[in-house]
């Protein structure tokens, strides 16, 4: 018999029982954790760095970063937003830093600092951290709840799931009458068969990328023919830093994409088309104008050696080939055509996409439990007294940052004070 269970023994599990176990010592509580280990997203989250949450410090500002959740994070993050984290962390011995991008790290660079202020605070509040403990069944009862393990039924009065991307918790959740947003991933990268990509992995540039819509069909009356219908009007924008990998290309722009898109995407079956302006400054028509003036000012040297743009040479040559320029062609031998096929090329580069790569300890899925279901003041299930949610169990994802991290630390929040009042 335990006052508090939670299940999932990820940041929202422990941030949670660590401010229950602050504000209510005598509770007694207790971690569900399936795994072998806790906290292991946690772990490989930043590169192994552990990207805490975000340097943004205007709840407004910051709850625009959530594709699914913006409009009922407002108010919570009046209540505990990056700030109160950061004080979290540095009071109990964690240094944290705000890099350039505005992302938060520990100043030791390893998300071991951070596991180890979470397993110590955990210990040292005496909440019992149950590892292998896969919950198969959750039953509501007359006063509080009965969860099942494996071989075990445990009774507690106030239930928090903490499980993330569970789709057996969903399924369980369901039973109980809840509705749930069918999972789709968030935060991808594109794949992308391309010459002009291949073997030059490693670049990064700012770029905006778009991605252009799939083709429409119609019916030409007079000849009774099917024929394609394309605007060229994007359906998503971003922009940012953007990555060329082994498989295609990464980065923010392209993860940002990922997370506001993720529905939309989905509904494309990862098959679509992209515009890249790796020179954003510039338009086509800006673009076509300033090489021109190059040719003339440039005319005995050679195109490709000749790099007239901020872009990494390796970048350069490819699109400099793409455009039809031969490698010992001058800026004063080529056509009309071949320089606006550049111009073409460094601003509105056209790339098929076909399927995506995750990273499987990050993944971030758009979908759960639904908003409408959650009493945002406390986190509490509108269906069911006494269960509470945190962190990405319920249909709120962010873009990449921090920000999903920061929905963890604040839903744990709000629930634990709810639950300790």
């Amino acid at each position: 018999m335990f006052d508090v269970i939670i299940v999932g023994g990820g940041a929202a599990g422990f941030y949670a029982a660590i401010q229950i176990g602050e504000l209510s010592p005598d509770m007694k509580v207790a971690i569900f954790e399936r795994g072998k280990t806790v906290l292991s997203k946690v772990k490989v989250s930043g590169g192994g760095r552990c990207n805490v949450t975000h340097g943004e410090f205007l709840p407004r500002t910051l709850a625009t970063n959530y594709p699914r959740g913006e409009k009922e994070l407002l108010g919570p993050f009046h209540k505990y937003a990056p700030t109160d984290v950061m004080a979290f962390f540095e009071e109990r011995g964690v240094p944290l830093k705000i890099e350039e991008d505005g992302r938060v790290f520990p100043k030791s660079d390893s998300s071991q600092s951070i596991i180890d202020c979470l397993v110590g605070e955990a210990d040292r509040l005496g909440v019992q951290v149950l590892k292998n403990s896969s919950v198969k069944a959750i039953k509501k009862l007359n006063e509080g709840w009965q969860v099942t393990t494996m071989n075990k039924h445990y009774q507690t009065k106030k239930l928090l799931l903490a499980t993330g991307s569970n789709p057996k918790i969903w399924k369980q959740l369901e039973t109980l009458g809840h509705q749930i947003v069918p999972p789709v991933p968030s935060l991808f990268t594109f794949n992308i068969n391309d010459k002009r990509i291949q073997g030059i992995q490693g670049i990064s540039t700012y770029a905006t990328v778009e991605v252009m819509p799939k083709k429409t069909f119609h019916i030409d009356k007079k000849s009774l023919n099917l024929k394609s219908k394309l605007k060229d009007e994007a359906v998503l924008y971003s922009d940012g830093p953007l990555l060329i990998t082994h498989w295609g290309l990464s980065g923010p722009a392209i993860l940002k994409l990922s997370a506001w898109g993720a529905n939309m995407l989905h509904d494309f079956n990862y098959s679509f088309r992209i515009k890249v302006n790796w020179l954003p400054d510039y338009s086509t028509g800006s673009m076509e104008a300033y090489l021109k003036k190059v040719k003339e000012l440039e005319a005995k040297k050679t195109v490709v050696r000749t790099n007239v743009t901020e872009l990494p040479k390796r970048l350069w040559k490819r699109l400099v080939e793409a455009a039809n320029i031969a490698p010992d062609e001058r800026w004063g031998d080529i056509n009309k055509g071949q320089l606006q096929a550049l111009a073409e090329q460094l601003t509105a580069s056209s790339f098929k996409v076909e399927g995506k790569s995750t990273f499987k300890e990050e993944f971030v899925t758009a979908g759960g439990v639904d908003l409408k279901e959650i009493n945002f003041k406390t986190f509490e299930s509108k269906l069911h007294p006494n269960l509470y949610f945190a962190g990405e169990i319920i249909n709120v994802d962010a873009i990449t940052g921090g920000f999903n991290f920061q929905n963890a630390w604040t839903g744990a929040y709000i629930a634990a004070q709810a639950i300790a009042s």
